[in-house]
């Protein structure tokens, strides 16, 4: 299996590409990494350095790899972060590229926004951009329920309002959607959710919420829902699979008491995921 990662890069810490490499590459992915920025640490720090690539240099990378004549071979292209208007027109240009290639291959797209603590943290025209043109090339989309809401204009808090959320971005293109931290308002005290609903289902798991902010673990997400979803082409093995490493990577950088995702030393819980939490059917 191949994937075409075109993210963020950090030297120091595990964010985008940073983070979403390694946890592909222990579960037996090839993955071609494509840069775009190349920063010492992510930005949550309040400084930061090294270059943001313009989005004709990223353009330059994706087109080197095509001359390699290896698009052929890729299933999957996976997108996070954009940090300007620019980067989503190449990356919609390589996942055409792509499909031209291998019209199996999918387009996965974390439309990152925000959330609901802090709100939107992007520039204004990036969820106007995710709207209108990234969404409905994708084939699937891993939103967290405030950016589900923003991309479809809703505003979903219950699990059936929230469904049909998904239902309204699934009609934008889309046909994978797996939504992050789920908060319903009748949900059990000190848990939190997460939703994966394709063309045969919806499925829901809950786990414990642990007390933490995690920069990059929605990058591991998105990886590794993606691949597995790839393997199986099932929403609920990939959703089973995809919350038992994740939450097991957050436990053990809580423990840690370490600021950045322990990313390597969690391999384990990619590699041979635990499967500890029950995946309900709710459609």
């Amino acid at each position: 299996m191949k994937i075409l990662s075109i993210q963020s890069a950090v030297a120091y810490g595990h964010v985008g590409n940073s983070a979403a490499v390694f946890p592909l590459q222990r579960i037996g992915v090839e993955v071609l990494p494509v840069p775009t920025v190349n920063f010492s640490n992510h930005t949550g720090y309040g400084a930061w350095r090294g270059p943001l690539l313009d989005p004709e240099q990223v353009r330059e990378i994706i087109t080197g790899i095509e001359e390699r004549d290896v698009f052929g071979g890729i299933d999957a292209v996976l997108s996070g972060y954009q940090g300007g208007e620019g980067i989503g027109d190449v990356i919609l240009d390589a996942v055409a590229r792509v499909k031209a290639a291998n019209p199996n291959a999918l387009y996965a797209c974390d439309p990152v926004m925000g959330n609901a603590k802090s709100g939107c943290f992007v520039a204004p025209a990036i969820p106007v951009l995710l709207r209108e043109k990234v969404v409905p090339a994708a084939d699937i989309i891993t939103p967290n329920q405030f950016e589900l809401g923003f991309l479809t204009g809703t505003e979903p808090d219950t699990l059936e309002s929230t469904l049909a959320s998904v239902d309204a971005a699934r009609a934008m293109g889309p046909s994978i959607v797996l939504v992050t931290s789920v908060e319903r308002p009748d949900r059990p005290e000190g848990t939190i959710e997460m939703l994966a609903v394709d063309d045969s289902g919806a499925w829901i798991v809950q786990t414990p919420h642990l007390p933490m902010k995690a920069n990059g673990s929605g990058d591991v997400t998105a990886a590794l829902f993606t691949a597995h979803y790839l393997e199986t082409r099932s929403a609920a093995t990939a959703l089973a699979r995809t919350v038992s490493s994740v939450f097991d990577l957050l436990q053990n950088t809580l423990d840690s008491g370490e600021r950045e995702l322990q990313l390597v030393e969690s391999q384990e819980a990619y590699a041979h995921p635990r499967l500890q939490f029950e995946v309900t059917q709710v459609r």
